[in-house]
């Protein structure tokens, strides 16, 4: 089966090299398109203030943050790339966290994410919907993903949120589609088989002699066409 991982990220602005950091990140695993249930999540301390800016945007605030683990610490680092693996990560504007991810990595000597895992839905978007708006929101409304347990940014909600609108953009509800015409196309043709297919070993009749001849007569003087009864043999 297909893997792949889901993520979303939060942070303290715009720029790593302007000294921002995560300050959240989600992961969730996907099969086949079809999410498994399993996740990773966490919140970072970030090791310096959160802007009013990016609180506001999140609502993680520099107090809530001071004594999380550090990105760098084997809880974060060593349990994220664990999960990752050597799986595609799906991203809603992949350059964005990708930076984010790769930076915290370079500091602490790991390697980086190469370009080439990364898929990038906004990209993916932008084919099917040129000219349009193709903020996260945006498609979640287009596709009629209900928003409304996101009252802030957040990496888990925001990182569900994307799983669902990724399976729309590969075409999920053509492919349940698919799946329940071909699934209906079978039964149909095991049914046909199962109506029409001789039985191995005939049922004895459950009736008498005399009541087979009482039957006979009665198609012979009642009905006067005795084709259909006599080709069934009855």
């Amino acid at each position: 089966m297909a893997r792949e991982i889901v993520l979303d990220t939060e942070t303290t602005g715009f720029e790593p090299t302007a000294g921002h950091r995560l300050v959240e990140i989600a992961c969730l695993e996907i099969e086949d398109f079809i999410p498994t249930g399993r996740s990773f999540h966490t919140y970072i301390d970030p090791e310096r203030d959160v802007p009013i800016g990016a609180q506001n945007v999140h609502g993680l605030s520099t107090e809530f943050l001071r004594g999380k683990p550090k990105f760098a610490e084997t809880i974060v680092v060593d349990a994220f790339l664990d999960f990752v693996g050597d799986a595609p990560i799906i991203a809603h504007n992949a350059g964005f966290d990708r930076g984010f991810i790769n930076f915290e990595l370079g500091l602490c000597n790991r390697d980086h994410l190469h370009e080439v895992r990364w898929v990038d839905t906004l990209f993916l978007a932008r084919q099917r919907f040129p000219g349009m708006h193709n903020s996260l929101d945006a498609l979640c409304k287009r596709f009629k993903i209900s928003l409304s347990e996101r009252e802030k940014h957040g990496a888990l909600i925001d990182a569900r949120l994307l799983a669902s609108v990724y399976l729309e953009l590969k075409g999920g509800r053509e492919r349940s589609l698919e799946l329940t015409s071909t699934s209906a196309a079978a039964i149909t043709a095991v049914s046909a088989a199962a109506s029409y297919g001789a039985r191995p070993r005939p049922l004895a009749p459950r009736s008498t002699p005399a009541e087979r001849e009482l039957h006979a007569s009665f198609i012979r003087e009642a009905l006067k066409d005795e084709t259909f009864w006599s080709r069934h043999g009855l």
